[in-house]
């Protein structure tokens, strides 16, 4: 395998890899909140808001592994 074949490869598994956790993450919170909602609809405010701030959180980990991505294939 040449070097740039192997950097691309890298690349892209490193950015695949890191947004499957991200993924699965983001779907069950967006599950969990939608049935607390279901059961208790006058704490939607509270269940929303605490849901968007853990989802930005979950999503700062998948950009971690696009930036990890980025430089492996532009260094």
């Amino acid at each position: 395998m040449e070097p740039e074949s192997a950097k691309l490869f890298a690349a892209a598994l490193a950015i695949g890899v890191g947004a499957i956790g991200p993924g699965i993450g983001i779907g069950l919170l967006a599950s969990k909140a939608m049935e607390a909602i279901g059961r208790n609809p006058d704490a939607a405010g509270k269940i929303q808001g605490a849901m968007i701030l853990a989802m930005a959180f979950t999503e700062a980990i998948a950009i971690y592994a696009l930036v990890i991505a980025l430089i492996i294939k532009f260094v």
